[in-house]
């Protein structure tokens, strides 16, 4: 359908064609908690509407389902009322959906109906295995809406509390879930799942959500804090107990005193810590570094994870008593690749952030409906099959430079960088394959030489560069120390750090690069010294 055409066949308004009823289609509720097929919006010219879904109920019935421009309403989870797709562009002609044999299903065009793109192709008809439904297929349609095609529960709800997550796919359901059944107990809880998946989110929700919501919450890297220090920190420390401490440590435990403690990266706990740590668990004390005398302490313990504990016991390098009391309550994150259709709500959300920091918050509600949609239909489509390795943090990151990069533009620009990114082959990593794809090593068996290399190639990221050498996060400490041409962000001078931040204008990837220290603790130097950082 062309522009000319479609503006003289339809009013400019799309006020007459947007109902609040439900369709026929949506009034049909299954006899059981079943399986069934689902259309979610992840890209729409109007883009608020990211989410909202249409549950293809009557084909588990062995009917035929209609999809055009007037109807069915798509909904969110939980709501009652919706709208049609209303988009002039696509036709009143509709898309035919039917049951075919051994789950499959069957998607017919029309003559004259809306123009489908199926995995680059134009297609008037199409089937679909179960094996890509459960997967998920992005089907575009006149080049402005996308949807995805996939598979979920019919009696799925959505929550009256979000939690602060963002999403209504089956895992992220299940983690809302598993947060509301622990909060209100004393129980350590231990979170699972790759980087960028939102661990600390989690254990947030859960303190908020617990009746130690009043109280601190506390969030340690023990990845990011020295091994030698480590048992100070979290312990805290007695006046001369070890060289420099001139003065009492409370540590965080005692800071988090009656709330919640959250440890990420638990799996970098050195040996001594971790015995510290399984004291604390099995009978409510500690003893401060020096000290003699045992202190009660009050605190909700909950640690994460990205590592294979597992793995480390087989290794040596984790107690198997601590993971046992640390996993009083365990919660397993999905990641990104396994949420698809979460993604356009993802995408919106990071996008309205961007956009209401510059300005430009009006892109998502245009108010000519034939305008050229803000996120072009093809660029949602690379989004979408991207296996984003870095998940919700990435995600994050690329809509941010995505919002930036084309800011004062109408429509969503990519870049060459970009676009090689997202053009990237192959599945993502798993959770945890550093480890043990490379062989373990001493860490006297590392040369100054491979050092500076491993922590070059990983922009500085200390725990990369250590499962590249084969050695655990805490011996990469003493390598850098006796590397005569490496520093810690530590040692850096206010002055320094300061003059390297105008001249990289706050971006926290080009000062790293820069300085060549961890981007972690230079992070932590920026905030101490009360200067913002935002990540290219």
């Amino acid at each position: 359908m062309s522009r000319s055409e479609s503006r003289e066949s339809q009013p400019p308004l799309q006020v007459a064609e947007v109902s609040t009823a439900i369709g026929h289609e949506q009034r049909a509720v299954a006899s059981a908690d079943q399986v069934v097929p689902v259309l979610t919006v992840l890209s729409h010219p109007m883009a608020t509407r990211a989410g909202e879904r249409l549950l293809l109920e009557g084909l588990t019935a062995g009917r035929e389902v209609s999809l055009s421009r007037n109807g069915p309403n798509f909904t969110r989870p939980g709501e009652t009322f919706g709208q049609p797709l209303a988009d002039p562009f696509v036709s009143r002609n509709p898309l035919v959906f039917s049951p075919g044999e051994g789950g499959r299903l069957r998607l017919r065009v029309g003559e004259g109906g809306t123009r489908v793109v199926v995995d680059g192709q134009l297609v008037t008809s199409r089937e679909f295995s179960p094996e890509e439904l459960a997967v998920g297929v992005p089907l575009e349609l006149s080049g402005r809406v996308v949807l995805l095609l996939h598979q979920d529960s019919s009696g799925a709800r959505a929550p009256g509390d979000s939690l602060g997550m963002v999403g209504e796919s089956p895992g992220i359901r299940r983690v809302r879930e598993h947060i509301q059944r622990i909060a209100d107990l004393h129980v350590p809880v231990l979170v699972r799942g790759e980087t960028g998946t939102g661990k600390e989110l989690v254990a947030r929700a859960i303190h908020q959500h617990s009746p130690r919501k009043g109280r601190p919450f506390l969030s340690v890297n023990l990845g990011s804090i020295p091994k030698e220090l480590a048992a100070a920190e979290l312990f805290g420390a007695k006046k001369g107990a070890y060289s420099g401490a001139t003065q009492d440590r409370e540590g965080f435990f005692r800071a988090a005193q009656g709330g919640t403690l959250f440890l990420d990266e638990v799996g970098e706990a050195p040996p001594e810590v971790q015995v510290m740590l399984l004291r604390v668990l099995e009978t409510g004390e500690l003893y401060p570094v020096g000290g003699q005398t045992p202190l009660k302490t009050d605190v909700r313990l909950i640690a994460a994870t990205d590592a294979n504990l597992e793995e480390h016991i087989r290794e040596g390098r984790f107690k198997a008593p601590l993971l046992h009391r640390l996993a009083g309550y365990e919660i397993r994150l999905p990641p990104l690749r396994e949420r698809r259709e979460d993604l356009g709500m993802l995408f919106h959300h990071f996008a309205r952030e961007e956009l209401e920091a510059i300005g430009e918050a009006h892109r998502l509600t245009p108010r000519d409906p034939y305008a050229e949609p803000w996120l072009p239909a093809p660029l949602a489509v690379r989004l979408l099959r991207y296996a984003w390795p870095g998940n919700i943090r990435q995600l994050r990151n690329i809509t941010r430079q995505l919002v930036i990069g084309s800011r004062g533009q109408s429509v969503l620009q990519l870049d060459s960088r970009l676009a090689e990114e997202l053009d990237a082959a192959g599945p993502a990593p798993k959770p945890a394959p550093a480890p043990t794809a490379v062989a373990r090593r001493k860490s006297t068996e590392v040369t100054g030489e491979e050092l500076l290399s491993a922590l070059r190639q990983h922009a500085w990221d200390l725990k990369m560069a250590a499962d590249t050498l084969g050695i655990p996060r805490s011996s990469i400490y003493d390598l850098i120390d006796k590397h005569p041409n490496i520093r810690r962000a530590g040692t850096l001078s206010a002055e320094e750090i300061s003059a390297c931040h105008r001249e990289c204008g706050g971006d926290l990837d080009a000062m790293v690069q820069r300085l060549e220290v961890s981007k972690k603790a230079l992070n932590r130097r920026l905030k101490e010294l009360g200067l913002s950082a935002r990540s290219s």
